[in-house]
């Protein structure tokens, strides 16, 4: 216990699984935590007087227990006997072997193989934010340096798997973490520049990090450095599979902010029962592929060059009909070697797994061949960058059985041939009965005694054993040590049985040394071939996601875009590409066309009544401008794309109760950061902007948007969904934006959706309608539709008060007046006297909306 304690002193925020003999056991707190999650007895034992929990499982179950304790959210020690027990040790040495958290893991139990599981560390200094994310399971390393809301962004699309800060810059930086992530905060000295940038130096044994692009990202540094000092302090030190660092440069990717992530149900759905973008684009036959996917998926590029270049190598894919359906098979059989020898550098492959990283590069090799057989320009020149690795390859299957096991303590994985020694050892093991046999033969033939064997006993090992017929006629050699008298014989050894015996007992242990030593020898050789098998991985994965985009293309009909430096939007018969995936053939998906330009339509209000499909159009623009970008086919007959820098979304909200936001606050907030950080190249996609306050605030709000935007100097492409059918007296006001809905038709009092899209304005919400469709009680349905006349008829006066109102509010807008106040109110002049000490270019739209409460209540409370 005194060891145990010792150990537990080094680990103290960690659960410490003690080896004892076949057993790992936890004992106090830790005990009554491994019991509660793992479902196993608590009980205790006497210490020196004193009881303390104790909570334990089989050595050999751990792969069962150890995912549970990490996936409950807690870092696990494991604390291995460091030495074989023996009579004359006590207690033999023991110590922590490796620590296991959330984000630092190779254990396939824990791990999701289609998914990465990063380690992120963050620093912030003067509004610059240094972010680094590791995956040890695949040695994937970036590095990212930018303004609070790029972090915010980058952070919402690499989901790592656990966080790591200083304690001190906790209160900064927590609040830009998912609440249930996992968090770890370090003192501060890990956060020192001088020392994380020679760590980085060494571990890529370079002089300087200009061929990396990060020579001058100090904070992208010391974030860097200190996964790597942190993995050294949790026994993770043999890093030689991560071999390069990978800046990711904001702009070299379209923005996504964690909004539109969310909105547009790109990584996950936001319904237990629905499915996210990537559920539906995954085709993909690896998880060296799949993990890859998820990485472009959140990170469409804004190349031209690089976009058409995907472009490209998916149509060769199509065109090859034959070399995809051979790729396809030979990426599922090659499987993931790029989790499988990031285990090399670690020593936790098994032989099993090294014999099949030797297969993969076997079927590398062909499909290297392949692809310059099928005469695939673009493809071509990828896969010449592949390495077969041949020398490799020769080695471990010189070396290993093609049956070795999963398994180092199970001998027989070395193949038979390869090293004399073992061979030696193997025969004796194998052979022992008949080698005991042959000196059985040569004694009885030596001695004359015919009836000679040879046994065996645990107390003095093997013997012969000679009958007492035998005894007194003088036929027992002299080299012949009597060992035991029995009734009817004696016992006997000589040097030679016991030179055998020694030979056959040691066999085992000798073999397994051997094996070891020699697997060891052969893990040493294939470190030289970390960097060509990392990079082999990354091209498999980039050749598994075209294929991907070329088997959607044919399956689901998606069409080549076109992409070009113009800033139009023309998209004929877009379909969304989640929706018509859950349509069944006798269902098909309603496409329409979207047309948006920024000097002729550049803003397009769309009205329509309730699940007539307003939505799904604005979404499915977004995705298809998204797919196109990342080198995706689309769902669509054509599609003329000019590159997009940005994509907004503000569809959907829901109140923030943690922090205190309503959900018109969120609403508020995902618009003003639209309008805060937009571009000319931006797209933008509103959804009931409005819809959380009064109806008159409301349309205020939607309407003041609308006009902004037409009104900067970006002309940003927008789609702008809205029930306020007052929204559409702007088409007559601004030349830049057009009516659209989304048509219906009234059948015997039922209203049938057309979902399709086309120009001018819907008069109804419908919302009655799609009460009764979800089943509301007759008699409220009867009694909503009387409420409805009336209110109709009241308001038919008052909406055209509004709307007059409004017609002449954007024409008072567009004169200059010259006495805006009267001077001789005093309020009038107070508000004046306000308006003047505003500093409206530093105010973000929330906070001129609040100002403009403020006055207004004040307005109001003066006429009362």
């Amino acid at each position: 216990m005194k060891q145990y304690f010792d150990v537990k002193r080094k680990h103290p925020d960690a659960i410490l699984l003690f080896r004892v003999g076949d057993f790992y056991e936890t004992f106090g707190e830790d005990a009554i935590k491994a019991s509660q999650i793992l479902g196993i007895v608590l009980t205790s034992r006497n210490n020196g007087g004193s009881d303390i929990e104790l909570a334990g499982f089989p050595h050999h179950s751990v792969e069962l227990y150890l995912p549970k304790l990490v996936k409950a959210g807690y870092r696990v020690a494991i604390c291995e006997q460091l030495e074989k027990p023996s009579k004359e040790k006590k207690i033999v040495k023991r110590d922590v072997t490796e620590l296991v958290t959330p984000g630092v893991t190779i254990n396939d139990s824990i791990l999701s193989s289609r998914e990465n599981n990063f380690v992120c560390s963050i620093i912030s200094k003067n509004e610059r934010w240094g972010i680094a994310c590791l995956d040890i399971s695949t040695g994937e390393f970036y590095v990212y340096e930018a303004s609070f809301r790029q972090a915010q962004s980058f952070l919402q699309s690499f989901k790592a798997s656990e966080f790591l800060y200083s304690k001190s810059q906790k209160d900064k930086i927590e609040p830009l973490l998912d609440p249930d992530s996992y968090r770890y905060g370090l003192d501060e000295w890990f956060y020192e520049y001088e020392y994380n940038r020679d760590l980085l130096l060494k571990q890529f044994e370079v002089l300087s990090l200009k061929g990396f692009g990060i020579e001058k990202l100090d904070l992208a540094q010391i974030a860097a450095g200190t996964v790597i000092h942190y993995l050294s302090s949790i026994h993770h030190r043999q890093l030689s599979h991560v071999h390069k660092i990978v800046r990711i440069e904001s702009g070299d990717y379209m923005w996504l902010d964690r909004f539109t992530i969310q909105n547009l149900e790109i990584l996950r759905t936001n319904h237990e029962s629905g499915n996210s973008l990537l559920d539906i684009m995954d085709k993909t036959r690896s998880p060296m592929g799949a993990r890859l996917l998820s990485r472009w998926i959140v990170m469409p590029l804004k190349d031209k060059e690089l976009i058409t270049g995907r472009h490209t190598r998916v149509q060769e894919m199509i065109d090859n009909p034959g070399f995809s359906e051979f790729l396809a098979k030979q990426l599922k059989a090659i499987g993931d070697i790029e989790r499988l020898s990031s285990k090399i550098p670690l020593r936790k492959i098994n032989p099993k797994e090294l014999f099949a990283i030797s297969q993969g590069l076997e079927r590398t090799a062909q499909l290297k061949d392949e692809i310059l057989r099928s005469q695939s320009e673009q493809l071509g020149i990828l896969s010449s960058r592949l390495d077969g690795c041949r020398d490799f390859v020769e080695r471990v299957q010189a070396t290993l059985d093609e049956n070795a096991g999963y398994k180092l303590a199970k001998p027989g994985y070395i193949k038979e041939g390869w090293n004399e020694e073992l061979d030696d050892w193997r025969s004796v093991s194998s052979n022992s009965k008949e080698i005991l046999l042959d000196l059985q033969k040569e004694e009885a033939q030596r001695t004359g005694i015919s009836s000679l064997k040879v046994g065996f006993n645990s107390v003095f090992g093997y013997y012969f054993e000679v009958t007492n017929k035998y005894k007194n006629q003088d036929l027992i050699p002299e080299d012949w040590v009597r060992k035991q008298t029995l009734k009817g014989s004696e016992r006997y050894i000589n040097d030679a049985l016991k030179q055998i015996e020694t030979r056959i007992l040691q066999a085992e242990e000798r073999i397994l040394e051997l094996e070891e030593k020699l697997f060891n020898e052969l893990l040493d050789v294939s470190d030289n071939y970390i960097k060509s098998l990392m990079n082999n991985a990354q091209i498999l994965a980039e050749l598994d996601c075209y294929l991907c985009f070329a088997m959607l293309a044919l399956e689901k009909d998606y069409v080549k875009p076109e992409m070009d430096d113009s800033f139009i939007l023309d998209i004929k018969e877009g379909r969304h590409p989640v929706i018509e995936s859950r349509l069944g053939p006798d269902d098909p998906y309603v496409p329409n066309d979207v047309f948006l330009d920024p000097d002729s339509e550049q803003i397009i209000m769309i009205t329509g009544p309730n699940m007539s499909g307003k939505s799904a159009v604005l979404r499915q623009t977004a995705l298809i401008c998204l797919m196109a970008h990342m080198g995706s086919f689309v769902p669509a007959r054509s599609a003329r794309i000019g590159i997009v820098d940005k994509l907004f979304t503000r569809v959907g909200a829901s109140d923030n109760i943690s922090s205190g936001e309503s959900t018109f606050m969120v609403e508020m907030n995902e618009t003003a950061s639209i309008l805060n950080n937009l571009s000319r190249r931006s797209l933008i996609i509103l959804d009931e902007i409005g819809r959380g306050t009064s109806t008159y605030d409301g349309i205020s709000i939607a309407w003041a948007i609308a006009e902004y935007l037409h009104g900067l100097d970006e002309n940003p492409k927008t789609l702008f969904a809205t029930h306020y059918h007052e929204l559409s007296a702007l088409e007559s006001l601004f030349d830049r934006i057009r009516n659209y809905n989304v048509s219906t038709r009234e059948l015997d009092n039922k209203v049938i959706f057309l979902r399709k899209l086309i120009p001018g304005t819907c008069a109804s919400s419908f919302g009655i309608h799609v009460a009764q469709m979800a089943g509301m009680p007759i008699e409220v349905i009867s009694r909503a539709n009387t409420l409805l006349r009336e209110l109709e008829s009241k308001t038919l006066d008052q909406k055209q008060h509004i709307d007059q109102s409004i017609n002449n509010s954007h024409k008072n807008s567009q004169q200059f007046q010259m006495q805006l106040f009267d001077e001789s109110n005093k309020i009038w002049l107070e508000i004046k006297s306000e308006l003047d000490r505003l500093d409206l270019p530093s105010m973000t739209p929330i906070e001129c909306m609040l100002k403009l409460k403020e006055l207004s209540d004040k307005l109001k409370e003066h006429q009362a």
